[in-house]
């Protein structure tokens, strides 16, 4: 049946070639190709468009502060927003009640019968509250970001209650869901992950000419994701004079931006391997593929922090199998989900920089072994992860 669904989130591409995360964007587009009326509300950003139609979806994005000072959201998130920018601190209960108003407005003006919340706080509270007024249901999905800072006792009891009375409830791993039922342990949750793109990330995107682009002559290893701590990019560093005694030609690429990068830029140059590590900063989305699929080896040592944040599933990973590049990971949160050691990649201990090394000098050492299991790998993805198999899932819920 089709319905009438309000989409709410605080990650969201701002234009066109944004260098956001897209997977709520993804997911909105193939539901309202399944007939679905989507609208869908986010924060506002500094000369982003109020409103608009951004892929056959109404988008209409809330003001919450003066334009050029709201910072809360996008460009990493909340949390380490607040922890870069002093006037983000005082932001979120302009957020909370902009985005409360908002929602309503929303909900009333174009008769939503279901709100799709992604994130528990605040959009998923949101949804809590409108849903006790206007007895509007409401799915909320969480995407791990949003259940792992949970230390405080308020946060934890709201976070509670949008759980509890959500109408479903999806986490995007196996990981998720068990950091959920810390605060409400239910059977009803729902494992649905985010997809991936199997048409515009797979191995035909290969292009040679890109590593005479970066003047790599030989192999080159990739990592992309925000350079935060729990990325574990440092331990990747360190490994890297380790494997360069065995393949001294070697490169690493990595694509990102985030608060460690001065940190990484700083370590590179400590152990003097500014010569073979390259930092390719944010790249536009449509550029990823051919970086994926021209790669020899992707290699992504994410780890739990000390506050316990780690990758909820890590899409990085779908998408270098997707583009069926040999993969190797820690051994933390969602990424076991993904990557099943010696069947679609390799798993490692996490912040153990020698044994990555180890890991990786056998996963260049054995490369017939390491594109077999990426192949595996892109057959799994195709399977469990591919946008249309994850639309269909929502589809059902709604």
């Amino acid at each position: 049946m089709v319905k009438r669904i309000l989409v709410t989130a605080t990650t969201f591409p701002r234009w066109k070639d944004d260098t956001e995360p897209k997977f709520v964007y993804d997911l909105s587009v193939l539901l309202a190709k399944k007939g679905h009326k989507i609208t869908v509300l986010v924060p506002h950003y500094y000369k982003a468009k109020v409103n608009e139609i951004m892929g056959g979806l109404r988008v209409f994005r809330f003001r919450y502060f003066f334009p050029k000072l709201e910072k809360l959201c996008y460009d990493g998130g909340i949390l380490p927003n607040m922890k870069k920018y002093t006037i983000a601190k005082i932001l979120p209960p302009f957020l909370s009640i902009a985005g409360l108003l908002s929602t309503i407005y929303r909900v009333k003006k174009d008769k939503i019968e279901v709100i799709h919340a992604h994130w528990i706080l605040p959009e998923g509270f949101t949804a809590y509250l409108v849903k006790k007024v206007f007895k509007v249901p409401y799915v909320v999905t969480v995407h791990a970001g949003d259940i792992f800072p949970l230390k405080n006792k308020i946060f934890r009891y709201l976070a509670k209650l949008t759980l509890k009375n959500a109408d479903y409830c999806t986490a995007n791993s196996n990981y998720t869901k068990s950091e959920i039922c810390k605060i409400w342990n239910s059977k009803d949750i729902k494992i649905i992950p985010m997809g991936v793109d199997l048409k515009r990330f797979n191995p035909n995107k290969k292009r040679d000419e890109l590593k005479k682009e970066l003047e790599i002559k030989d192999r080159f290893i990739l990592s992309v994701g925000r350079l935060a701590e729990k990325k574990g990019i440092k331990y990747l560093i360190l490994a890297l004079p380790i494997v360069l005694k065995k393949f001294p030609k070697l490169k690493l690429v990595i694509i990102g931006d985030g608060p460690e990068k001065e940190k990484l830029m700083n370590l590179v140059k400590e152990v003097k391997l500014e010569k073979n590590i390259l930092f390719a900063n944010k790249l536009i989305n449509n550029k990823l593929p051919e970086y994926y699929a021209t790669a020899d080896l992707f290699v992504g040592p994410s780890i739990v922090t000390l506050s316990g944040d780690t990758e909820g599933l890590g899409v990085v990973f779908l998408e270098a199998l997707a583009s069926e590049t040999p993969v190797i990971g820690s051994n933390v949160g969602g990424i076991p989900d993904i990557i099943k050691d010696g069947k679609t990649g390799l798993l490692v201990e996490q912040k153990n920089s020698e044994k990555l090394a180890e890991t990786i000098i056998y996963a260049l050492s054995n490369y017939e072994e390491s594109k077999s299991l990426a192949k595996n790998g892109r057959e799994y993805i195709k399977a469990r992860y591919s946008w249309e198999n994850v639309s269909n899932k929502f589809d059902e819920i709604f």
